[in-house]
């Protein structure tokens, strides 16, 4: 009988062990691990979760984590191929949770049964005093007895503690308020921990397993489409002066989702249209939408417009290239005040973009920290460009229609022509350029910071370095001849006004130039010399003129007939001009006035 005692106690003891391990298996296996995400310049965020995690009596999967996804994006699965996926259902749920106890009340809970010395406070100027007791209770009105006392439809309530608690002494039962207890002394070792209950916002994945037997484990997975990762592209360009461009790509990843540990990470170039981006799916907790901070609110970022297109770029880098720096910041992830931002954003980020993606592999970082992520380096090939846009100015028979400080904005704008310093790159890699800022040195010295707009593979693009005062441009404008009643419509006489115009650039250098030079003009070119192109434009179609400083910061109250007569005439020349050499184009236009 002594021997069977033994190895009861030996069994009762294993097994009290196995269901601490189960315990704590469940309460980890509640939290499912992102395994790869594909992250999105505007902060969204592709995320895919797997795991072979324990399952529930009922043979199915139980999560904490509930995403906030975008409507139409959610879709559980299962891999078991024993295990079919049914249905997911989330809800407030009650569960037991054990937590260490951090106060007297907390350890009287964990402690029920228990031999002490209790210390009570003095009363007035009355000395504390001391007494034996056994803990028998702390009354309490448990969720069952609030459901059945409660009106139709309240939501589960957790059990209410009173403040009391009763202790069996040599008189009798004790009712004491626990705020009245100085000091608790236990007799005999005492439990610090305490299961109590709470309620949680879960996730059940349904499993049908067939005629199959109940697994204790099920391997299952969920994708969606959330706000909560974001990455911004970086460049500095540095250049040998020598036509070689050495352009390096670096991102800045911004976590504000959940822990990534060992993940994979997808930088997507370009993004999606996700048509109830603002929609959430039925299965999310909306409320935790609210804790992402600024940088991944759109309408509070400064954006660029349309005709500033922006994208994402990509080098042909390799994995083991890849270097990381991490940024840890003192601010609350949860908080919705923060303000600031960590780079430049553009409106509509990314959606005029061919998709491509930059494989990161091995990334950690907790939520709420920072990375920047060194992706490639790459030599192009580029060319010094000189720049000159000559700005329009209305005719004077609109001047009437235009305010002061129009006026005077136009007369700056007119006032002195300048040509700009540009390098045009060349994107002969195999990945194209994202819409992104760019530092521009040479020779480790600072030129400037400039914008590098998307451009795809084989094609250039133009970044701007600064104001090239070593040319020397001059416009001159004179009417050489005038028509009264140069036509008639709808019973109105118009006159033509033709003008003769020139424009002379100046180099200063100390080597040859190459040039571009672009005058638009309110009205219709009638001549233009060294070979000039002469186009007529739509305004709203042509990227140049939309791109122009100053030209769409004015409108005008065009009269009826304008356009019947008149349009938008653009001259273009291209050159190479000797140093200290001077070279002059002339042209001739004309308009019609009423």
């Amino acid at each position: 009988m002594k021997k069977f005692s033994s190895y009861l106690f030996l069994f009762i003891l294993v097994l009290i062990i196995n269901l601490a391990n189960i315990t704590n298996t469940f309460a980890d296996s509640r939290r499912i691990s992102i395994k790869e995400i594909s992250v999105f310049k505007d902060g969204h965020v592709f995320v895919l979760h797997e795991e072979n995690l324990p399952t529930d009596s009922n043979g199915n999967v139980v999560l904490d984590y509930i995403p906030n996804p975008i409507l139409g994006t959610f879709w559980p699965y299962s891999i078991d191929p024993n295990a079919k996926l049914v249905g997911v259902s989330t809800g407030i749920r009650k569960i037991s949770v054990e937590r260490t106890a951090l106060n007297i009340e907390s350890l009287i809970a964990a402690n029920i049964g228990s031999e002490v010395l209790i210390t009570e406070k003095g009363v007035e100027d009355k000395d504390p005093i001391q007494y034996q007791a056994t803990i028998l209770s702390i009354p309490t009105r448990t969720s069952e007895e609030l459901a059945a006392t409660s009106s139709v439809n309240t939501p589960e309530q957790l059990a209410q503690k009173s403040g009391l608690v009763l202790l069996k002494t040599n008189n009798g039962v004790k009712v004491l308020s626990i705020s009245q207890i100085q000091d608790i002394t236990f007799k005999n070792p005492f439990n610090t921990k305490l299961t109590e209950e709470e309620l949680r916002t879960q996730m059940t994945l349904k499993l049908d397993w067939g005629k199959q037997k109940l697994a204790p484990s099920a391997k299952v997975g969920l994708v969606y489409v959330q706000k909560g990762i974001r990455w911004i592209p970086s460049y500095r360009v540095n250049l040998d002066g020598n036509g070689n461009a050495v352009v390096k790509l670096q991102a800045t990843l911004l976590n504000e989702l959940a822990d990534l540990n060992d993940v994979s990470v997808n930088l997507v170039v370009g993004v999606p249209t996700f048509v109830f981006e603002n929609s959430l799916d039925p299965m999310s907790l909306q409320q935790s939408i609210a804790q992402l901070s600024n940088y991944f609110d759109n309408s509070r970022r400064d954006g660029y417009s349309n005709a500033t297109r922006s994208n994402n770029f990509s080098f042909d880098g390799r994995d083991n290239d890849i270097t990381t720096q991490r940024i840890i910041t003192n601010q609350s992830t949860n908080s919705s005040t923060q303000t600031g931002d960590l780079g430049p954003d553009f409106q509509n980020a990314g959606q005029t973009e061919d998709l491509f993606v930059f494989k990161l592999k091995n990334i950690s970082l907790k939520r709420g920290e920072r990375m920047v992520v060194t992706l490639a380096e790459q030599t192009f090939k580029y060319k010094d460009v000189y720049v000159v846009d000559l700005p329009f100015s209305p005719p004077s028979e609109l001047s009437r229609n235009i305010s002061s400080q129009q006026q005077l904005e136009l007369a700056r704008l007119m006032k002195t022509p300048k040509a700009t310093h540009k390098i045009r790159i060349t994107n002969n890699g195999t990945h194209p350029f994202t819409t992104a800022p760019a530092l521009i040195t040479s020779n480790d010295s600072v030129l400037a910071e400039g914008l590098l707009t998307y451009t795809s593979i084989g094609a250039t693009t133009d970044l701007e370095i600064t104001k090239a005062i070593n040319i020397l441009a001059k416009k001159t404008e004179t009417e050489s001849k005038r028509t009264p009643n140069a036509v008639r419509w709808n019973g109105d006489d118009y006159s033509r006004s033709d003008i003769a115009s020139s424009v002379s650039l100046t180099n200063l250098y100390k080597q040859p130039v190459y040039l571009e030079i672009t005058r638009y003009v309110l009205g219709n070119v009638d001549s233009a010399s060294n070979t000039g192109e002469i186009k007529a434009i739509n305004v709203l179609e042509d990227d140049s003129f939309l791109g122009l400083s100053g030209y769409n910061n004015y409108s005008y109250n065009w009269p009826s007939w304008w356009n019947r007569f008149n349009g938008v005439g653009k001259i273009s020349w291209k050159t190479t001009l000797e140093p200290g050499k001077n070279i002059t184009f002339d042209y001739n236009w004309h308009y019609f006035w009423r």
